[in-house]
């Protein structure tokens, strides 16, 4: 092609609670960026999200904020807080339009997006996903929800503006049957959508760290948690219990003489950090201050074992071929730790057990090597698995190098 009537290039615009403090929602698009820069060079990014300034200088794109009012994800109590949300709202709605009328396609990198497994208000992200996903099916914009997060939502409104954000996508992926299942359960039709690995398996693995001969350190993922959108009048008690639990088995390590460092994956779990840090009060007990994910691997390559509560603190464990136990807060822990073999070793973060926790613990350890063998062969597994997502996507979303659009691109009507 002549560079007369050389194409221009495909605007591709990102969007999510990005740059925003959570490392998961993070690693998410860092592994979309990649696929893009290797499969789409040309291709002109940009972002909607949480985050900009954070957005364009660790990943070097332009970036725009999600909302007009920046006390957003702020509780409203005074008057003129309550006025600001509320014109926010209706400003959004023209801001989202005009951003997406700007790109060809936009992609919703992972994440949970359509799940309300943690506190969640309609009005906050939902309504900012359904305002995507109506404004691209309107104005011709390809929206992509890709390997993404879903769960059954009580909520109505919650699951209203889930529901429909799925159905007016044009493309869908899942990263985990799950979440399939919790979309079909809403009344949308999911024949032609796939389920591939956690995008963030795609993501380069840590090299193996030297083991000592003998017991090594134990990472221990904490999270400042406090249940689930339906646990509110209880919130208090949970995170009592969970924060209890944590401490209890900290201690238990420390006794032991272990080396135990704490890791998060989200800016709030440092309440969670200082809290055990005070209740321990011993200097084999230290915070690891990883600021991505890729810090997360390296932490947990180090480790002889991972305890871990947030989904990619559990993800990159995982990734890193590390034998890892969840204290697992929903269903997508769960499908998490079974597609990866370590089904066996899960514990209700809602009611931690600290000596059922240590036995587990034991039980884990004990089974290191074989669970070793086990996460690299289902490591290969995942990295073949998102091989074909990528594929899938590049056929989806720019046919005009690919040839026809196939047919598991979701054409939904609303």
């Amino acid at each position: 092609m002549s560079p007369a009537t050389r194409r221009p290039p495909v605007r591709v615009g990102v969007f999510g609670l990005l740059g925003s403090g959570n490392l998961g929602n993070d690693g998410s698009l860092e592994a979309v960026l990649g696929y893009l820069r290797a499969e789409h060079p040309d291709a002109a990014v940009d972002a909607l999200c949480g985050g900009p300034e954070n957005v364009t200088a660790r990943y070097g794109i332009p970036a725009t904020r999600l909302h007009w009012y920046r006390g957003e994800y702020r509780t409203a109590s005074r008057l003129g807080a309550v006025a600001g949300k509320g014109l926010g709202k209706a400003v959004d709605v023209l801001r989202t339009a005009a951003w997406v009328r700007k790109h060809d396609v936009v992609i919703v990198p992972g994440m949970g997006v359509l799940e309300a497994t943690l506190p969640l208000r309609p009005w906050g992200f939902p309504y900012s996903l359904f305002l995507l996903c109506a404004t691209g099916r309107l104005l011709g914009t390809r929206v992509a929800l890709v390997g993404v997060g879903a769960a059954p939502i009580r909520n109505a409104p919650t699951r209203a503006l889930v529901r429909w954000s799925a159905r007016l996508a044009a493309y869908r992926s899942y990263r985990d049957t799950l979440s399939r299942d919790a979309i079909r359960g809403m009344g949308v039709d999911t024949a032609g959508d796939e389920v591939y690995p956690d995008l963030a398996f795609a993501l380069p693995a840590p090299d193996p760290s030297p083991k000592s001969g003998g017991p090594g350190p134990v990472c221990v993922g904490v999270m400042d948690f406090h249940g689930g959108n339906d646990d509110r009048a209880r919130a208090d008690d949970i995170h009592r219990r969970y924060l209890d639990g944590v401490i209890r088995f900290v201690r238990a390590l420390t006794d032991e003489g272990r080396p135990v460092r704490l890791l998060t994956g989200d800016d709030v779990d440092a309440l969670a950090v200082a809290a055990i840090l005070e209740a321990v009060d011993s200097p084999l007990v230290t915070a690891a201050g990883a600021t991505s994910l890729a810090d997360l691997m390296k932490e947990t390559a180090a480790a002889d074992t991972v305890v871990a509560t947030r989904y990619h603190n559990l993800v990159c464990a995982l990734k890193a071929g590390t034998p890892t136990l969840a204290l697992s807060y929903a269903a997508k822990s769960d499908a998490l730790m079974n597609r990866m073999g370590l089904g066996a070793y899960c514990h209700p973060a809602r009611a931690v057990d600290a000596d059922r926790l240590l036995a587990q613990f034991r039980e884990l350890e004990a089974e290191s090597p074989r669970l070793r063998r086990t996460l690299a062969e289902r490591n290969r597994a995942a990295a073949r698995g998102l091989a074909h997502q990528f594929t899938a996507l590049t056929e989806a979303l720019f046919p005009a190098t690919t040839g026809p659009t196939p047919a598991h691109t979701t054409r939904e009507t609303p």
